[in-house]
């Protein structure tokens, strides 16, 4: 596993063995910063459940000011560690451990606000796919122009709208998809 294009392009990652994480293909990865593109100069990103941290690094690589990785399973967040310290990446990140929905509540408190937050949860965990796009469409993290993609098997069906959250883009590639959803403004 590499990292695609950007400041770190070429450099190596790690991902753990066995089939305990279920790393973001490179394809699937390269998909996603051709259509978020320059856009990523200078945002704020966030990647939930961020298993080896290549989603997040890819950010940082393209521009990213800022990358929160959200991840509860030790040894990824031991992994996104010894991934950034290899590529000498010291600062413009940030590591939460512990449940997801539980950093998304930390980040509220602090303030926190993002343009993109990558959603990536176990594929058999649908449940916590509509749980955290609900709780997303309600949270104050959202910048007015923030997208949330939800990276899904292209069989589970997520649903148009989340609150204010509505799905406006899905792309997919082999048994994945990436499902983009904004913010929407609620009519009067």
């Amino acid at each position: 596993m590499r990292v695609i294009s950007g400041e770190y392009g070429g450099q190596p990652l790690k991902a753990l063995k066995g089939q305990s994480l279920r790393p973001t293909s490179a394809k699937l990865r390269e998909t996603l910063y051709d259509v978020l593109g320059d856009r990523m100069r200078g945002a704020k990103f966030l990647d939930a459940y961020a298993g080896s941290g290549a989603v997040g690094i890819e950010a940082l690589s393209r521009g990213a000011d800022e990358v929160v990785f959200l991840e509860a399973y030790r040894p990824a967040i031991e992994l996104i560690r010894r991934n950034l310290q290899s590529l000498g990446i010291e600062y413009k990140f940030q590591i939460i451990g512990g449940p997801v929905e539980k950093g998304v509540e930390r980040l509220e408190q602090r303030g926190s606000r993002f343009k993109f937050v990558y959603l990536d949860p176990p594929y058999s965990e649908v449940r916590e796919y509509h749980r955290m796009l609900r709780k997303l469409g309600r949270s104050s993290i959202l910048l007015p122009q923030a997208e949330i993609v939800a990276e899904h098997l292209r069989h589970t069906r997520l649903e148009e709208c989340y609150g204010s959250l509505a799905l406006f883009r899905l792309l997919r590639h082999g048994d994945s998809q990436l499902g983009f959803y904004r913010l929407v403004s609620k009519v009067m």
